[in-house]
């Protein structure tokens, strides 16, 4: 079976670690270390709340790049 969980590269992707997330999120890291080697599954509500903070830091991403070639 694929490994789906593409949460440790989304958040290499953004140059955020697990501890980062963790203090997003309220949670502790081991917790979201366990999430990122899919020993855990995560809820729908805290999948829901992560791809709010990763959208939040993708347009904030774009905004800087954006300024940046003004």
């Amino acid at each position: 079976m694929a490994n789906l969980n593409r949460l440790k590269a989304v958040l290499a992707e953004q140059d955020k670690t697990g501890k980062w997330l963790a203090e997003q999120l309220g949670k502790s890291t081991c917790t979201v270390s366990k999430w990122c080697k899919n020993s855990v599954q995560l809820d729908l509500q805290t999948l829901e709340r992560i791809a709010q903070i990763a959208f939040q830091v993708t347009v904030l991403l774009l905004f800087a790049r954006m300024q940046k070639k003004m």
